[in-house]
């Protein structure tokens, strides 16, 4: 019986499904199913809002902090009132000391009286900013010292007639 060897497209075909596998051959690997990997259509599988993946991607990325800091900066009309918010500004937040400039020094005075109650409100609208302490300054006074060669001492005390 004489054997007629395969057509070359057909010994191609199959020793490349011999060497890379074939979808269904018996050398084909199978596909194993892993502990902790997702089904389509299972439960958790719905998409999430988009305020949801922000707020998810704020908390892993240690961001919640500054944001409640910025937060809390642009509201402070909110906090203080529209009066009061006209006469002082906050300028920034350090080491848990949120730091407010006011136009004059009756303002500063004012507001560090209303110290406990913005506090308060500051703590419980902003948890996350992790203010401890607020500080309320007045306006920058001139400096006598001016030029790099001042020295350290009482100022012109003495020159005023």
């Amino acid at each position: 019986m004489n054997e007629t060897p395969d057509p070359e497209h057909v010994a191609v075909y199959l020793r490349f499904r011999r060497v890379f596998g074939g979808a269904r051959g018996a050398t084909a690997r199978k596909r194993e199913k892993r502990e902790g990997t997702s089904l389509p259509f299972a439960p958790g599988r719905d998409p999430h809002g988009l305020g949801d993946v922000i707020d998810g991607l704020a908390a892993s990325m240690g961001w919640t902090s500054p944001l409640a800091r910025s937060e809390l900066i642009a509201s402070w009309s909110e906090i203080v009132g529209d009066e009061t918010s006209a006469h002082s500004e906050p300028i920034g937040v350090e080491d848990g000391v949120l730091t407010v400039r006011c136009d004059s020094t009756a303002w500063a005075t004012q507001l560090r009286l209303m110290r406990t109650q913005v506090t308060t409100t500051i703590a419980v609208r902003f948890p996350a900013a992790g203010i401890q302490s607020v500080r309320f300054e007045g306006p920058n006074a001139p400096s006598w010292k001016r030029g790099p060669r001042s020295i350290p001492g009482r100022g012109p005390r003495d020159t005023y007639g």
